[in-house]
């Protein structure tokens, strides 16, 4: 059997970027000591993002336009998963357009679900998709507001093509309580820094990592790269030393991410194979309750596989923003007075969304197979020659590129980001749709301007806790 490697891989960062020190300003009058971490800027999640939207951007990101045939399992990693009794998974592997035969599994409880997840799917034999995704909560005025931020990470895990292979593994359990977050609880409670750093990161990461080393046989000088997140500042640094490393400790993407949950150790690692050349040794940490090593070794194919934006494409793709107050309101830190325009039912017609889910979830159009007219929604007759909706084929909008031909800013209907920004937008192949409009800047936006295809929330059902998913348009990027 041949041995399953990473083919591809991608990342997605939220454009929503708040710099720090307006963090640290807000708090100063009851913490000032912040000010020393206000230093670069955050991502965060709007309103309409989690760790299912951001996982399927980081997929689409990592696929291309790759067939979605072979893959046989998808697993996303997180600890902010929306759903407790739903499968996320699931979603994602819709929303992305693979195959109903495919498995699917969500994985959680743990800093290191990405890595166990990627590390279980090296050791399969099937095709598979992983994906972290992690959008971490932390109490107004605490250091982990200031050091957390969003992302997610993705990798195709396939024998074929292989940019980077897993030539040595190791995996600790410890009951090693660094930090914890109840089933009901919204934020973590962390222990004493001095206490994580010294027995946690320095005893238990060094072990694991020579315990890998000797299943590669290998030494740390073989090693050019080092990956192990941490929002604890230099832990990595203070690891490397005492294994005597000298190459490269991978940046910890502090400014203009953040530290991500899960899905940093992968957010760090794509960020690491954008940079890797054929033959380069990496080492790869997660931590939590112990610890997964994972060495690579890139390919020569590592030249030619990139991903469509990746880690510093969409960095680079910020759109900042000066109102703490704005974060606070998306992740559910004040209760804002919305008025009575915000008190309609958001109750989803679970019935219907499940007969439409082709439409809705995989941004199908119809072509009509008598005059070839696309159009979205599908009716049951062709909007041109009326032909019978039994003639359309299926036609993914997804991933097409369109421009827009109206837009509006609604400043009166209930929106949580106001102004609500909605327009039609034309497709090449034709297709017209009304569609919301989301990262729009100060500048506004205007006709004629390209738009991608964005997996986003449409509406939040609080009362019964549930979130209805549809596509959105944004423009190509942010600037």
């Amino acid at each position: 059997m041949t041995q399953l490697g990473i083919s591809r891989y991608g990342a997605y960062v939220p454009r929503l970027r708040l710099d720090r020190s307006l963090i640290a300003e807000a708090h100063r009058w009851m913490a000032p000591g912040l000010l020393g971490q206000a230093k670069g800027s955050r991502a965060f999640t709007s309103w309409d993002e989690d760790a299912i939207t951001m996982g399927v951007e980081a997929a689409r990101d990592a696929l291309g336009h790759a067939s979605l045939d072979a893959i046989r399992a998808v697993r996303l990693a997180s600890t902010s998963l929306p759903y407790a009794d739903l499968q996320n998974a699931a979603i994602l592997a819709r929303a992305i357009g693979a195959p109903a035969k495919v498995a699917t599994s969500d994985a959680a409880g743990s800093q290191r679900a990405g890595t166990s997840a990627l590390l279980q799917a090296l050791k399969g034999t099937e095709p598979s998709l992983v994906v972290a995704s992690d959008n971490p909560f932390a109490k107004p005025a605490s250091a982990q507001e200031m050091s957390f931020g969003a992302g997610a990470a993705a990798f195709l895990v396939s024998d074929q093509d292989v940019v980077a292979r897993l030539i040595g593994s190791a995996s600790f359990t410890e009951v090693f309580v660094d930090h914890f977050r109840s089933a009901d609880a919204q934020s973590d409670y962390g222990w004493e820094e001095r206490w994580v750093r010294d027995e946690g990161y320095a005893k238990i990461v060094p072990q694991a990592v020579r315990a890998a080393l000797a299943q590669a046989q290998l030494s740390i000088s073989d090693i050019q790269y080092f990956v192990m997140p941490s929002y604890l500042k230099g832990a990595a640094e203070m690891v490397a030393k005492a294994l005597k490393f000298g190459g490269t400790v991978a940046g910890t993407l502090d400014d203009g991410v953040g530290y991500a949950g899960a899905a940093h150790a992968l957010l760090m690692f794509s960020a690491t194979l954008e940079k890797a050349q054929p033959g380069d040794r990496i080492v790869l940490v997660g931590f939590g309750q112990g610890a997964d090593v994972l060495i690579f070794q890139a390919t020569e194919a590592i030249a030619s596989v990139r991903p469509v934006r990746g880690v510093a494409g969409s960095i680079a793709d910020a759109l900042p923003t000066d109102s703490y107050l704005r974060m606070l309101s998306f992740y559910g830190g004040i209760e804002n007075e919305w008025g009575m325009r915000s008190e309609k039912s958001a109750k989803t017609a679970l019935t219907e969304q499940y007969r439409s889910a082709a439409q809705i979830e995989g941004f199908n159009a119809g072509k009509c197979g008598n005059c070839g007219a696309v159009q979205f929604p599908q009716m049951q007759y062709c909007v041109q020659c009326h032909a019978p909706g039994e003639k359309f084929t299926d036609v993914p909008l997804r991933d097409k590129t369109a421009e827009v031909l109206t837009s509006t800013a609604d400043w009166l209907s209930y929106h949580p980001s106001p102004p609500l920004w909605v327009g039609f937008v034309k497709f090449d192949n034709g297709a017209r749709v009304l569609m919301e409009m989301v990262d729009i800047g100060p500048d506004g936006i205007d006709t004629g301007d390209q738009v991608r295809m964005v997996f986003r929330i449409k509406e939040k059902d609080r009362q019964r806790g549930y979130n209805r998913y549809f596509w959105k348009s944004t423009p190509l990027s942010a600037a």
